[in-house]
């Protein structure tokens, strides 16, 4: 059966959209008279599984697909790409750079156009094109100058902006928040682990050096790009859109799956509002003016910084500690599988506590790691004391960041203010990326002192961004809690209107 074909809405689906109706209906509040759907007989816990088996294997490898492309361009550095494009000064810097700028502008664009189309066909259209923007569909493969990797750099990172914060927000179209960041982590775990096959890969491609006429750096963008075009196909038909539509649940799923999404927000409350999922332009500039993704997006930069300067950066970074390109590349392995098992265990946890525990002690493990890295290069004769804090920093990064990521999707209510807040912190927030590939600068090698120094700036002041934000939570959360009434002046659709300024809904703390 095709799983993206729709099936008829069972008489418990048709309930559930009645409910729905009288509870906003001419403005008014829930008719008492209108019975809650009874979701007893449902098997939650086999629910979850079919749709983690369904949906999260296929995200794992998109992303990791994603990131091996993104990152590639730093595994194929060492094997000489600056030296036969004959790169001068800061030009591979800028080309790292300019790829952020693109990427940054068009997520917010995106994860709306995801929300109006089928994901099934809209995620794995867009990795075809950078799939055939990149290098490895060639494009990237007969790059001949400085000017010709900077124009497929910026095309790149036009296509593949949408594919994490889609990823990320369809993940929320199915899963509730205290169940998402698990598997957000699961989804994620495929970044560290294109960590440990980019170099695993590049390893292997670069013996292919001289085929074709082609060196063995471009070998690497060719290759991963194919694996890319040919794993957006394979997508196409596995890939499922929605809990109503999707074969692989029964009716009586599909309903219970889609009530209790609607529902989450106010659930903390006592008081059950139906979530707002019209599009207005209003709610975009909501998201975008909220107070929280402003501290939000200071905490993704303690991260993200982090993880940009070592995904671009971290061949370099073992190469210049005396290790032969090959080694390097081999090196990185051990790193990114820790990291991957790590996020997984680490979110596993953060769905049954507090969200800010489990984002606040990774980023003290990157501050550790690069506080290592740092006082070790400074000292000089120490490479594997290097390679231990660059270590002990990837293995904090990984688990961090699907964490801020998820905190702030779960404290974001209305459906397209959702969308938009996270393709805005993703957005904005990537251009991290663009500050971090012009941390480690060639004249600063091997040592990497100014590197390293920027990094701890942008953690330090990430954590100071987090403990403000969750005590500002907490102080909402308690005079919400305070109020009597929780908006019994107004009605549900107004406050459903609200989403997450409701005096109904409870930030996740």
């Amino acid at each position: 059966m095709d799983p993206k074909s729709s099936t008829e809405l069972s008489q418990h689906d048709q309930s559930v959209i009645h409910l729905d109706r009288t509870n906003v209906e001419h403005g008014g509040k829930p008719k008492e008279a209108v019975e809650e759907p009874d979701f007893s007989h449902i098997d939650e816990a086999k629910a979850l599984r079919k749709m983690d088996v369904r949906l999260l294997p296929v995200l794992a490898i998109l992303y990791l697909l994603s990131f091996l492309d993104r990152g590639n361009i730093g595994n194929a550095n060492i094997q000489g790409l600056s030296a036969d494009l004959g790169l001068s000064g800061n030009q591979y810097n800028i080309c790292l750079t300019a790829f952020f700028f693109t990427y940054s502008f068009f997520e917010i664009p995106s994860n709306l156009i995801l929300k109006k189309m089928r994901p099934s066909i809209y995620l794995p259209a867009i990795m075809i094109v950078w799939g055939s923007c990149t290098a490895t569909n060639v494009l990237l493969g007969l790059v001949r100058n400085y000017h010709s990797l900077l124009a497929v750099r910026i095309c790149l990172g036009i296509a593949e902006a949408g594919l994490y914060p889609g990823c990320a927000y369809y993940l929320t179209m199915w899963y509730c928040a205290s169940e998402l960041q698990f598997r957000q982590g699961l989804f994620y775990s495929g970044a560290s682990l294109a960590g440990a096959f980019s170099g695993l890969l590049a390893y292997a491609i670069v013996k292919m050096d001289g085929i074709g006429g082609y060196e063995g750096w471009r070998w690497i963008f060719i290759i991963e790009g194919l694996l890319t075009v040919v794993g957006a196909f394979v997508a196409f038909f596995v890939m499922f859109d929605f809990p109503e539509t999707a074969s692989f649940l029964t009716d009586d799923e599909k309903a219970w799956a889609v009530y209790r999404l609607k529902y989450q927000g106010s659930l903390r409350s006592g008081r059950r509002i139906a979530e707002n999922s019209r599009f207005q332009w209003k709610n975009v500039i909501q998201a975008v003016t909220d107070w929280q993704l402003y501290l939000s997006l200071f905490v993704y930069w303690g991260i993200v910084c982090p993880l940009y300067g070592i995904a671009l950066f971290l061949p370099t970074i073992i190469n210049q500690l005396g290790y032969t390109a090959s080694r390097a590349q081999l090196l990185t392995i051990p790193i990114y599988v820790t990291a991957s098992i790590l996020t997984v265990v680490v979110c596993y946890f953060s769905d049954r506590a507090p969200r800010s525990t489990y984002v606040i002690i990774p980023m003290c493990a990157i501050l550790a790691g690069f506080v290592i890295a740092i006082a070790a290069s400074a000292h000089g004769g120490a490479p594997g004391a290097v390679y231990a804090g660059v270590f002990i920093a990837t293995c904090g990064i990984y688990p961090a960041f699907p964490g801020n990521v998820t905190w702030i999707a779960n404290n974001l209510a209305g459906s397209y203010k959702r969308a938009a807040g996270m393709a805005f912190q993703i957005g904005v927030g990537n251009l991290g990326g663009a500050m971090a590939s012009n941390f480690y600068r060639k004249p600063d090698g091997p040592k990497y002192i100014l590197g390293h120094a920027l990094e701890i700036g942008f953690i330090t002041l990430g954590l100071i961004a987090l403990v403000v934000l969750r005590l500002r939570y907490a102080k909402i959360n308690a005079e919400r809690d305070r109020m009597a009434d929780e908006g019994s002046d107004l009605t549900d659709e107004q406050i459903a209107d609200m989403g997450d300024r409701a005096p109904t809904f409870r930030y996740v703390l």
